[in-house]
């Protein structure tokens, strides 16, 4: 069965909307915050961590810090989402839609995380979360945190002693815990980065 790009963009969007919910509830109702599962050695690693931030563990601060960010995560999806129709009537590359459909899709799993978590779950510090607790939940809508898992220190060592400032201090290669949201973001970015005149040639 040959699907339009249409079909493919929308079950792009739901694999990894599933996936990426499925892992991190998952590890929410599974593991204690902090908590670390070794899965390939050393180098893999599931570290259950949250953060009321952006993506691979960054935050911005502030009540009014973590509104804005939500509100500005839902602007961008809707904006997104828009352009994602626009390109399909215009019959643009596949290619730059699938791109396209990943950034959507790992975005939405991220605000699904942010809006609602706080809501469904009780907190995750010293005991395993429970889905729709009898006491209710962390926090208010648009308060929630997002669970992050993928953890890859590949590297491990410490800076030489001439290295400026760091000389001697250990460091972690890859340090940040991401999840398949955000894996999903950056593929689709880095993409449509390699491929944009190409995309956009056609288009």
């Amino acid at each position: 069965m040959n699907l339009s790009t249409g079909q493919k963009s929308l079950l792009l969007i739901l694999i990894v909307l599933i996936a990426d919910q499925t892992l991190k509830i998952w590890v929410k109702t599974n593991m204690i915050l902090g908590e670390e599962i070794p899965v390939l050695g050393n180098w893999f690693i599931i570290h259950f961590t949250e953060n009321v931030g952006m993506a691979f563990g960054m935050e911005i601060g502030g009540e009014y810090g973590k509104i804005f960010l939500s509100l500005f995560r839902i602007a961008a999806v809707t904006g997104i989402g828009w352009y994602i129709i626009h390109l399909l009537n215009k019959k643009a590359p596949a290619g730059l839609v699938l791109s396209l459909s990943l950034i959507f899709a790992g975005a939405l799993g991220n605000i699904i995380d942010s809006a609602f978590y706080g809501m469904i779950f009780n907190e995750s510090y010293y005991q395993k979360a429970t889905l729709f607790p009898e006491q209710g939940g962390y926090a208010p809508f648009l308060h929630g945190r997002v669970v992050d898992m993928l953890y890859f220190p590949v590297i491990r060592g410490n800076y030489p002693q001439w290295f400026p400032f760091l000389g001697g201090e250990h460091f972690i290669f890859f340090r940040p815990v991401f999840n398949l949201a955000d894996t999903a973001i950056t593929t689709g970015v880095a993409i449509v980065l390699i491929f944009y005149r190409g995309f956009f040639h056609k288009h």
